[in-house]
């Protein structure tokens, strides 16, 4: 417990100006809120929603209590009660804002010893772009209050002294893990960066206090739920399919599940292009041993942030018998990133041609992954524009709309990857304000409406020329 000690008081006040530092945070934060924005067009005036997203923008409540008993989503479901309900685009809209405002965070606190504005610039929109951030994007109105803690927690340690920031550390953790499992480990990179005086004692104590903190978090959601749900714990809900482990050989069973994990996070980081995933590995390899060379201590504690942060997926994914999805990981490329642009901002110091290619290399994976990151946003274009096409039918008639066809098979749910045809309710009665029936999946209620009115508008999946799309009844 010393050590956690030492982590909070034992930290000398150092000479960087906190105030200076903390202006030249909002011309970083303009620059990545202009890139996120352009980034994002595609998807702006109307965001695509994933099916479970859609209580967080309705601010329905009641749909997403069980998420507190099987995912301890505790500040999200407070965010449910809120009452007011803002628009898709505008919530969107903040969200994007806020993880722009936490890149730009993470960069100053991170580069503020070199205080070369191209290298902030550049590690503020490396950040920004990551595969996983744009994944996770697609769940903007549950996680806004979630993202809001982690980026004030960052923008506070460009204005805190490190001794205060971290003293606040426990405090976040636990709110932000009410808000999404693996929040708390950016926090716990946005403690190492900003870091300046490094000794392994002090590391120690940061990840001590660390430890203790996610800790209490998982203690303090079992007590919750002990309270609020009679079950002591965090029981998976059943349509993850885990397969629970519960001793070594179990664990060691779930290991093709770990490797699942890790593939698809290898795709997904990579847009499906397997070279690009060998790319990463070596680059993080050469600038690892960059900073090894250079800033030793500095590369110890970049990579045991990220090497704890790894550990406690692989325990999750074998302790639990799930796949982790790629978007939790987000940790691991702030991690990679300020590595990266670390190891060049070092190897800048003495100007000549390896400067230029680290440089290069990483202005070149900024640029082409702002590229990729547009173009993953357009993917989502059709199946709005297709469910819009519907809407304004629904909105023509005051008959009960019956939907008959597997809506999964639509071509345009297919292109996003669609996960439930509840999609397709919540995205009409968020356009409509009313609801609709799916007859493949609630047969009886569809029988029942068509046969109590008699008069029901009857929406078909059909395939014509290789496309499945919604088809309506002629002069519907």
């Amino acid at each position: 417990m010393t050590t956690a000690v030492t982590a909070l008081h034992g930290i000398a006040p150092h000479s960087r100006d906190r105030t200076a530092q903390a202006l030249r945070l909002w011309p970083v934060v303009a620059i990545t809120v202009a890139a996120v924005l352009v980034m994002s067009l595609p998807n702006l005036a109307d965001p695509f929603i994933r099916f479970d997203d859609y209580p967080a923008l309705l601010a329905q409540p009641e749909l997403f209590w069980g998420k507190t008993l099987h995912e301890g989503r505790w500040i999200n479901y407070l965010w449910h009660l809120r009452g007011v309900v803002t628009p898709a685009w505008l919530n969107f809209a903040v969200y994007q804002v806020l993880w722009a405002v936490l890149a730009a965070a993470l960069a100053v606190a991170a580069m503020g010893r070199e205080g070369r504005a191209w290298y902030v610039a550049v590690l503020a929109l490396f950040i920004l772009v990551a595969p996983p951030a744009t994944l996770i994007s697609l769940w903007f109105n549950t996680l806004i209050p979630g993202l809001g803690i982690v980026a004030l927690y960052a923008v506070l340690g460009c204005r805190l002294s490190i001794g205060t920031h971290r003293a606040l550390l426990p405090v976040f953790v636990v709110l932000s893990f009410w808000a999404y499992t693996t929040y708390p480990l950016i926090l716990l990179a946005v403690c190492l960066v900003r870091t300046e005086r490094h000794s392994l004692r002090d590391l120690i104590g940061l990840c001590v206090l660390f430890v203790v903190s996610f800790a209490a978090a998982i203690l303090l959601t079992y007590t919750l739920n002990w309270q609020f749900h009679g079950v002591f714990g965090v029981p998976l809900d059943a349509w993850r399919q885990a397969t629970p482990a519960a001793d070594l050989s179990g664990m060691i069973a779930n290991l093709p599940i770990l490797a699942e994990t890790l593939s698809f996070l290898m795709v997904k980081i990579s847009f499906m292009f397997t070279p690009v995933a060998y790319f990463h590995v070596a680059m993080m390899i050469g600038a690892t041993l960059v900073l090894i060379r250079h800033a030793p201590r500095e590369a110890l504690y970049l990579h045991a942030g990220l090497w704890l942060g790894m550990a406690l997926m692989v325990l999750q994914v074998l302790k639990l018998g799930v796949v982790a999805p790629s978007r939790s990981f987000l940790f691991v490329w702030i991690f990679y990133a300020v590595i990266v642009v670390r190891a060049a901002a070092l190897l800048g110091r003495t100007p000549g041609f390896v400067d230029r290619m680290a440089r290069n290399l990483t202005l070149l994976i900024v640029l082409s992954y702002m590229v990729q990151t547009f173009s993953q946003y357009t993917i989502y274009r059709p199946w709005q524009a297709e469910t819009r096409a519907m809407a304004q039918v629904v909105e023509t008639t005051d008959m009960p709309v019956l939907v008959y066809g597997d809506v999964m098979s639509l071509s345009s749910a297919k292109a996003v990857q669609l996960l439930s045809d509840k999609a397709l309710v919540f995205r009409i009665e968020q356009i409509t304000g009313r609801g609709i029936v799916l007859c493949d999946t609630d047969p009886n209620r569809c029988a029942a409406a068509d046969q109590a009115t008699g008069t029901a508008m009857k929406v078909e999946v059909t395939t014509t020329g290789g496309q499945t799309r919604l088809s309506y009844p002629q002069g519907g």
